[in-house]
């Protein structure tokens, strides 16, 4: 005797049409090996990076001055920007250093330019006719410029004779 309240109706189903269950699993696999098959594959994707760096060295000077004289003048002229995610920065012994995370949808090559811009405005606050500061690096991360693989050589040789089997034909070793 069945006790129809405490069974599942879709397992019961599934237990009496073994058949049915097998055809419906063939062509899902099947579908999904067409369907991966089929996707779009690239050997190098173009990875974008929302993200500018403004460098700014100022030699000589302590964290705190790099942060009062600097960062915080470049930072303010950065929040004004169209498509800013965050800004965030660090301020070391004669360096200050800025990242500006822009929104995906920005394209970088006119978000660096609008970064440039804001530098060049904030440059008017920073402390003026001192031959320490240096203009202020701008720059992203392009990951097409990044090496695909780095390999460490190792061994008990000298340096000398580790380039010596470095620069041979690997057919000759």
């Amino acid at each position: 005797m069945k006790d129809l309240n405490k069974e599942f109706g879709p397992s019961s189903w599934a237990i009496e049409n073994k058949t049915a269950i097998y055809v419906l699993i063939f062509l899902v696999t099947v579908l999904g090996l067409i369907s991966y098959n089929n996707l779009p594959k690239e050997n190098f994707p173009d990875i974008a990076q929302s993200k500018v760096f403004v460098t700014t060295t100022f030699a000589g000077q302590s964290p705190q001055n790099i942060e009062n004289l600097v960062t915080r003048q470049i930072e303010k002229q950065l929040k004004s920007l169209k498509g800013l995610k965050k800004v965030t920065s660090n301020s070391v012994q004669n360096v200050s250093i800025i990242t500006a995370e822009f929104n995906a949808n920005i394209d970088i090559k006119d978000a660096k330019i609008d970064v440039k811009d804001a530098v060049d405005k904030a440059e008017q606050d920073l402390p003026q006719n001192d031959d320490n500061l240096k203009e202020s690096i701008i720059s992203d991360i392009n990951v097409a410029d990044l090496p695909i693989l780095y390999i460490n050589i190792s061994g008990n040789y000298e340096v000398r004779r580790s380039r010596v089997l470095n620069s041979r034909d690997p057919g000759e070793c």
